[in-house]
Order: structure tokens, then C-alpha cells, then sequence
């Protein structure tokens, strides 16, 4: 391995000759542990070059190294740190003096302290993951996702690989996204009133960065999305939770000076209620009244394997004042973190320039990639193949439940990869995580749900995206136990 040349530079404040500065930035690289036995150093040409000096300087220095065991000479191969040369028993990084700089007055805004609890890395080393919103490695197609992926690569799509679309998108994946996707959810629109995301959260940032100022107010469901709560408390707008019932948010429930109702219609975050269809059109007729936006946060619609699902809120839509969220992170795997906002070409027009500002556009390797294994009919197939599955894990968990007592408080119409569970009066959820941790069984605690101080503890989250389904009845065993 050689020793980049980079990591050498002079010290104008240096007192000495410069070979012997370049005596010592190699000894105390050696002494530190960055320069390790056998590295290749840089010839001494290409080190003088790059530091702008005599190359007989570096000569010298390198000479006075190997008289003293620290470097070696193997002929025209060059110059390498010695097998006999000192070597210090553990690497240390270098200490470097504490900041003097008083973050807590630089810091204008802070973006730390949110609800969005923090999801173990490790989690499928755990038997029991019943943790919401991670890919099952056997379902994914890795083959056909890898040949996307070279197909992307290739000289064919060079330019989409290596272009800088500016505030544009892949218009392939923009495309399939107007003919393919959208019209499922019974949606109509112009690649003009497209944007890619990075994923949904992105989406929701986009829009409250667009839509809400310090002066306007935001309605959001409670219990909601916990990450949209953090996105828009950085907002700084003013926040109404508003309380949702079986049936999701109530309508009436909308303050009059609503600007913004953020809502999850099809699939309630993380009741997993479904808005029925009456409920839908009066809430389209409150914001007509309040003359308010909608955000429809339609995560999810794929996994509806019980019943078709619902129209999107934004299918009834007259007036242009739905904003629709979707995204494939969901449905392909998390990491993907692509998403899209579907809207009037006003709005998307100033959320195209903020997100320009921001990322430029996501990358076009990815978006190429996703284009092809959407067009190909992969996804379909891929669709298909989590339903079922999903389908057999629901039912599996389901008789689990029932068959201990268990008490669900929501279970998706139409399907989904959870059910939103409560644990008998008195029972911290958030504590239950912990000792159900220890035996290997993860749950998601309700709490970070919900807003205000008294926020309710005994509800959690069960999902059966990524646990297999021979695991689930003695992991609801577990849980069942835990709270006996």
C-alpha cells in the first residue's frame, strides 16, 4: 500500500530547515500509527513536486531516515517505512485542542430533539423483529434489481448516468410515474406536475418548506407520523393535532385558520385506519371552505392485499388543492429513498427550485435504475410476491394475537405490514421495548406518536414486514408473557 502524497504539507511556522520538517512529519507519521511497516512512500520526485521544493531536499531527508532504521531502500521500487521501524502499540488519533467557539450562541437553529426515535442498525441479528418499515432480504429481487442497475451503467445510458439534470428529472422514470403509477391511485397529471424525491420525508419537507411560514398554520393528525411533526416544529409554523378516530381525521375538527392539513388518508400513520369514502369528499369540502391545501401522504397503497384499495384523496380532487405524496421505498427496499410529490405545475415549479438549491436532483443512476425495473414489470412481479407474503404473515399473526389475548386497536382494511396494538392500562410500552429486548424482540413503543406532554404509553406497533413468518407465533408468545 503507498502513502498518498496528500497527506504531506509544510508548516510555514516550522523552526528548522525543511529537511528536517520532512524528517519529522514521516518519523511522527511512523510513531503515530499512520504510516504503517511496508508502506510505499511517495518517490521522492513526486514528493518535492508537490511540496515545491528541492528534490535533493527530500533526498536527504529520506536518506537521514534510512540511516536511522526508519525507512527502507529496495531499489527502483523506492522507499518504504522499515520492518524494524518503531511501532507504537495502539493507534491514537491525534489530540487536537477543544473548540473555543461557543456553539450554544452559533447555532441559530436547532434541528436535534425531535420525536423520530432512533432504529436499531442491527436489527435483523434480532430472531422477533417486529419492526416497521425494513425489506425482507428473501423477497427482494437482487438479480433483476443488479441488472437494472448495469443496464443503467451501460454506454446506451451514459448520458442519463453522467448528465447534471439541474431541477430535472430521468423523464423515463417521470414518465412510467404519469402512465403507470399515478393512474392506480386514480390520478391524472402532466410531468410538469412531477418532482422526484428523496423518498417521502423529502416530499413533506419540500412541501412545508414551500407552503408554511411562521405565520400559517398547519392541522396534523393525532397520532401522527412522527417525522412530519419534526419537520414542521423546524418550520416553525403553528401546529393543530387534531384527534383521529376509526375512520382517520375528522373534518369538523379543522380550525378556521388552517392554511395546511397534513393527512394519511388511505392508510393512518400508524393506526392504519382507512378514511371512508363519505368522510373523504367532506374533508375536501372543509378545505374548500377554509380555502386550505391538503397534503396526502399515500404511503403504503401498494400493500393492499385484503381489498383494491381506496381512490386517492387527490383522485377527487377538483380544485387543484391536493399535494400527493407517494414513494417506492416502501415497496422496493428503504434505502432506495426515492419518492415523489405530485401537484399543481405552481407548486411544483417552487419546489422544483428549492430542491435544486438544496441536492440539485436525485441521482440519475438511481433514478435510470428505478425506471427500468419499473418498466421491465419487476416491480410488479415484486408487488406480488410481498403481497402474498404479507397476506400468509398477517393471518399468522392475527390467530397469534387472538389465540393470547391480545388487544388490537387498529388493523389496515385493505392490508398493510402492521397492526397497531394496545397493552393493558398501566403498561409502559416504552419500557415493555426494553425488557422484551433482551429476549431478542423488537416493538416499536407508541408514544413518539402522539403529541402534547400527557401522550398516551401503553399503545406499540407490530409489524410483520421483515420477520419470518415461523418466528411470529413464539414472538407474540414473548410479548404476551412480557406483559402478564
Amino acid at each position: 500500500m503507498a502513502i498518498s502524497v496528500e497527506t504531506f504539507f509544510l508548516n510555514p511556522q516550522f523552526q528548522g530547515t525543511l529537511q528536517s520538517q520532512i524528517q519529522q512529519m514521516i518519523a511522527e507519521g511512523i510513531l503515530s500509527g499512520r504510516f504503517r511497516r511496508g508502506e510505499r512512500l511517495p518517490s521522492t520526485r513526486k514528493l518535492a513536486s508537490h511540496l515545491g521544493i528541492s528534490r535533493i531536499t527530500v533526498t536527504l531527508a529520506y536518506t537521514e531516515l534510512l540511516a536511522n532504521d526508519y525507512l527502507d531502500s529496495r531499489g527502483r521500487s523506492g522507499y518504504y517505512v522499515s520492518e524494524n521501524a518503531p511501532v507504537p502499540p495502539n493507534f491514537s488519533p491525534p489530540q487536537r485542542g477543544e473548540d473555543k467557539v461557543d456553539w450554544s450562541r452559533a447555532i441559530g437553529r436547532r434541528f436535534t430533539g425531535g420525536d423520530t426515535p432512533e432504529k436499531p442498525q442491527n436489527w435483523a441479528s434480532f430472531r422477533y423483529p417486529f419492526i416497521y418499515g425494513q425489506t425482507d432480504p428473501t423477497l427482494f429481487d437482487h438479480a433483476n434489481w443488479r441488472l437494472c442497475a448495469l443496464q443503467a451503467l451501460g454506454q446506451k445510458d451514459f448520458t442519463a448516468l453522467t448528465t447534471d439534470y439541474y431541477d430535472q428529472d430521468d423523464p423515463r422514470l417521470v414518465e412510467f410515474i404519469a402512465r403507470n403509477t399515478l393512474p392506480r391511485r386514480g390520478i391524472i397529471a402532466r410531468p410538469e406536475e412531477i418532482l422526484i424525491t428523496l423518498g417521502a420525508q423529502n416530499a413533506l419537507w419540500l412541501a412545508a418548506q414551500v407552503l408554511l411560514t411562521q405565520r400559517r398554520m398547519a392541522a396534523i393528525e393525532d397520532p401522527c407520523y412522527h417525522a412530519l411533526r419534526d419537520i414542521l416544529t423546524q418550520s416553525r409554523c403553528h401546529l393543530a393535532p387534531l384527534p383521529v378516530d376509526r375512520d382517520g381525521l375528522q373534518p369538523e375538527s379543522i380550525p378556521p385558520q388552517t392554511d395546511v392539513i397534513f393527512t394519511t388518508p388511505s392508510h393512518h400513520c400508524p393506526t392504519t385506519a382507512t378514511m371512508p369514502m363519505m368522510r373523504r369528499h367532506a374533508l375536501l369540502e372543509r378545505a374548500r371552505e377554509l380555502d386550505a391545501l391538503i397534503v396526502e401522504d399515500d404511503y403504503e397503497f401498494e400493500m393492499s392485499f385484503l381489498d383494491a384499495p381506496s381512490p386517492a384523496l387527490k383522485s377527487l380532487d377538483t380544485d387543484g388543492r391536493v399535494i400527493y405524496v407517494g414513494s417506492f421505498s416502501k415497496s422496493v427496499f428503504p434505502g432506495l429513498r426515492l419518492g415523489y410529490l405530485v401537484g399543481s405545475e405552481s407548486f411544483i415549479r417552487e419546489a422544483r427550485a428549492l430542491r435544486a438549491s438544496v441536492l440539485r436532483h436525485p441521482p440519475g443512476h438511481i433514478q435510470r435504475t428505478a425506471a427500468y425495473f419499473l418498466s421491465l414489470g419487476h416491480y410488479d412481479a415484486l408487488i406480488r410476491r410481498i403481497r402474498e407474503a404479507l397476506r400468509k404473515r398477517r393471518a399468522v399473526m392475527q390467530d397469534a394475537i387472538d389465540q393470547h389475548g391480545l388487544k388490537i386497536a387498529g388493523q389496515g382494511a385493505h392490508g398493510g405490514s402492521s397492526f397497531w396494538m394496545q397493552a393493558p392500562k398501566g403498561i409502559d410500552t416504552e419500557r415493555l421495548a426494553a425488557q422484551l429486548h433482551h429476549k431478542g424482540v423488537l416493538i416499536e413503543p407508541g408514544r413518539q406518536f402522539f403529541n402534547g406532554s400527557g401522550r398516551p404509553r401503553e399503545f406499540y406497533r407490530l409489524a410483520y414486514s421483515s420477520i419470518p413468518v415461523e418466528r411470529i407465533p413464539e414472538g407474540v408468545a414473548l410479548i404476551a408473557g412480557a406483559l402478564k
